[in-house]
């Protein structure tokens, strides 16, 4: 089994108005194609795409860990800090699977799907943002402060 790989592999796309009067992204569109071998229940898949991406626009656009460097500890160290999206911020997602069942990485043809959605949205919110402003921002999260 050395000789193949078991990894799960997935793309993300994201098309986002930029508003730069007021220093607002929103999120238009975004697109998820994910291969994860043989997919066995398609609603649960999808959600943990849908958390995963969701996850991903929280990093890119909105959390941001602020150390005190004096005393090594992460400053405002509660919830009520800390900003996550909610409903309001996250857009009609298009989830789709290579269902490609793989016999090599076992008898179900099953890969991981796990945490892979997350992988790839901040940076293609960031790109999808250098495309509407031209400006290349590789700092998270992406503030007004950064594209204006």
């Amino acid at each position: 089994s050395k000789n193949y790989a078991k990894h799960s592999f997935g793309a993300i796309f994201v098309e986002v108005a930029v508003d730069e009067l007021l220093g607002e992204i929103k999120i238009r569109r975004c697109v998820g194609v994910y291969d994860a071998g043989r997919i066995l229940n398609f609603k649960t898949a999808r959600s943990q795409v849908v958390g995963g991406i969701t996850w991903g626009i929280g990093m890119a656009l909105m959390e941001k860990t602020v150390m005190d460097v004096n005393h090594g500890r992460i400053v405002g160290a509660n919830l009520s800090d800390c900003l996550i999206p909610v409903h309001a911020d996250i857009p009609n997602m298009e989830v789709q699977f290579v269902e490609q069942q793989d016999a090599y990485v076992n008898a179900l043809g099953t890969k991981s799907l796990g945490e892979l959605p997350i992988v790839g949205v901040a940076a293609a919110i960031s790109n999808a943002v250098y495309h509407a402003t031209g400006k290349r921002i590789r700092d998270l999260p992406i503030t007004p402060d950064k594209f204006l």
